[in-house]
């Protein structure tokens, strides 16, 4: 490497595990990374999903650690899942487990919020979780000082300093994405003395701290870097993945699965399940933020996974198995509702396996439902976004699964586009190192270089996209139904 080398830490700070990603910004290229891994906190209640944020703390410590060039990055940037509740004390400690994205035990505080406010507000939407604190633990509540979101907290550990940016902010329920400001009376509805506990908003893309002296020493960097906004995991990833203006739609498969897409004003869905995020970008041309219209659904790898701890096979063997089964599993529709869902707006139903025959229990049929369950699930949501106006031509694939050439092709049958996945799956961490780089030099960040590139275009058989086709009715049927059950 040369020693002209400009290196910036990205860091990830997910709900799995935290991931470090050195980036140099005269190349593109990734130089270095790291992951530390972690689980959800174990016992609770069906429907909570928590952690403890100095969890995240240790493991982004842990992960920057193991970077050996970490001494030569001369900037920061932190992406961090979206809508965690995180409360603060007076000096910044945490005075509870944080409720995560995919915590559903706040589905009463949900459906009121919405009743009152006139439009939806989802169970995993942060303002819902603060009324459930504040209602059924104001002991909590009254201790709290300051409410932030994840990345909010590891840039707070940082900079020692609270700040937000609008991307973000705007996955609260709280935070008007047609402004980038709170919306006085959501803050006011949403739980008692809110509006004083919360973080100013910095402008998108901007040097929002410095690293202070301790953090510096705890991880081995150079003190007084410059630390940028950052943003939520799927802001950063639109900037890793190149959507940093119109015509670039990408489809992140992870715990959660999300498809998003840059434009340059807002995608409105009058029933709320298309989100209307702020992007962390600005429309090209402009000093203005975009937006990031998204689709989001909680059941992603989850189910497959289950299927892997069942079957004790591994995700490449079973991807083989379910390769030799035929499109629509031979019979077995499976609704993989495991923790609820966002869209639809289910967040008390629960999976379901249906027409199960002599080999409904194979490995491979398992498998394979669950791949197309979670398929034809997200094109549901893709054929609202299209609805809506969004025009999707192709599709990048991103994230952890991004890789799983079976999954690649039920999906570019399911959404009836090519889909394209991308050199560089981890384009959150990407991105936040992207946003950071581009905030010291003070350019927008897709003028510089990503690295990787994209992947070969993966396109759907006629026989196969006419085979899902005919299947979706099915499924759509199979959905209503899990959602009479529970609701």
């Amino acid at each position: 490497m040369a020693s002209g080398a400009e290196l910036f830490l990205g860091l990830d700070v997910g709900t799995q595990s935290t991931k470090a990603l050195v980036y140099d910004a005269e190349t593109g290229d990734v130089v270095e990374r790291s992951q530390i891994s972690y689980d959800l906190i174990e016992g609770l209640p069906p429907g909570h999903a928590e952690q403890q944020p100095e969890m995240w703390l240790e493991a982004v410590v842990e992960a920057v650690g193991a970077l050996e060039r970490r001494g030569e990055i001369r900037g920061i940037g932190v992406s961090g899942q979206q809508h965690g509740a995180v409360l603060l004390g007076e000096q910044y400690e945490v005075v509870r487990a944080a409720k995560l994205w995919c915590d559903t035990s706040t589905s009463e505080e949900a459906a009121a919020l919405s009743a009152e406010l006139g439009r939806s507000v989802p169970a995993g939407f942060t303002a819902p979780k603060l009324r459930y604190v504040a209602e059924r633990e104001p002991d909590v509540w009254a201790r709290t000082r300051h409410v932030v979101l994840p990345h909010d907290f590891i840039n707070a550990c940082l900079c020692h300093d609270l700040f937000t940016e609008a991307g973000d902010a705007s996955g609260t329920g709280y935070l008007d994405p047609r402004t980038g400001r709170y919306d006085a009376d959501a803050v006011a509805r949403t739980a008692p003395g809110l509006a004083e506990k919360l973080p100013p908003i910095v402008a998108t893309g901007a040097v929002a701290g410095r690293l202070v002296e301790p953090m510096a020493q705890r991880l081995g960097l150079t003190a007084d870097i410059p630390v940028s906004a950052g943003g939520g995991d799927n802001m950063m990833s639109a900037i890793g993945a190149g959507a940093t203006g119109p015509g670039v739609v990408v489809c992140s498969l992870g715990t959660s699965a999300t498809v998003f897409a840059f434009t340059g004003a807002p995608l409105l869905d009058p029933e709320g399940l298309i989100a209307d995020f702020r992007a962390s970008s600005v429309v090209p041309g402009t000093a203005e933020p975009g937006h990031l219209p998204l689709l989001c659904v909680m059941n992603c790898t989850e189910p497959l996974e289950a299927i892997r701890e069942l079957t004790g096979r591994g995700h490449d063997e079973l991807t083989a198995l379910a390769r030799a089964v035929p499109p629509g599993a031979e019979g077995v529709t499976f609704v993989p509702f495991l923790v609820g869902e966002r869209v639809p707006n289910m967040p008390n139903a629960r999976g379901t396996l249906t027409g199960l025959g002599a080999n409904g229990l194979d490995a491979g049929v398992l498998y394979r439902a669950a791949l197309e369950g979670v398929a034809m699930n997200l094109a549901s949501g893709l054929d609202r976004m299209r609805g809506l106006g969004l025009d999707v031509a192709e599709v990048r694939l991103v994230g952890g699964a991004a890789r799983n050439a079976l999954w690649a092709e039920i999906l570019a049958a399911c959404f009836g586009a090519a889909v394209r996945p991308m050199a560089e799956t981890e384009t959150a961490a990407l991105g936040a190192a992207t946003q950071a780089a581009a905030a010291a030099r003070g350019v927008d960040p897709g003028t510089l270089p990503r690295s990787g590139g994209e992947g070969e275009a993966v396109t759907a058989s006629p026989a196969l996209a006419e085979a899902y086709a005919a299947l979706r009715p099915r499924f759509a049927a199979e959905v209503e139904a899990a959602g009479h059950r529970r609701e």
